[in-house]
């Protein structure tokens, strides 16, 4: 009996032992999560942007934005502006889980114009430091909207 304990014993004490060094934490994921937000962040905040797609609800409204230049500054003001009109807004870039592909660049236009249309939690489809294409994927079968934003 005292040798059956024993075995238990080690046993016990190895599966306690594995399982507290096989934990990994989430702070990788957290790191490079940060890590991407840094870099959209700093690429969007560095020159002007200009609108080359926007698919809203199935309809290219992208010649709407024609002439425009998008700041994104950063304290999260953005202004659009194509030498006679000017509109104000505000970005910032959330996260609402781990994975890079959380990410969201939320937009806000507080106007009854086409630039209300830009008002939204867009996802990441891709980014790199000349282009971000983003996604507002359509709920009840309404088309997805597609906008992407390349640096001028």
């Amino acid at each position: 009996m005292k040798k059956l304990n024993l075995i238990y014993g080690i046993v016990f004490i190895f599966l306690i032992s594995f399982s507290i060094t096989s934990c990994s934490s989430d702070d990788d994921n957290d790191n490079s999560n940060s890590t991407f937000q840094e870099t959209v962040e700093n690429n969007t905040q560095t020159g002007t942007w200009r609108i080359t797609k926007f698919i809203d609800s199935g309809i290219d409204e992208t010649s709407d934005f024609s002439g425009y230049n998008f700041t994104f500054n950063g304290a999260g003001a953005l202004n659009a502006n194509n030498g006679t009109n000017s509109f104000d807004g505000t970005w910032t870039i959330s996260s609402d889980g781990s994975d890079l592909d959380d990410l969201d660049l939320n937009i806000v236009f507080n106007l009854r114009n086409d630039f209300d249309d830009l008002t939204d939690d867009w996802d990441f489809i891709s980014q790199t430091s000349t282009k971000i294409e983003l996604i507002d994927i359509g709920g009840g079968g309404e088309p997805d909207d597609l906008l992407t934003f390349e640096r001028n």
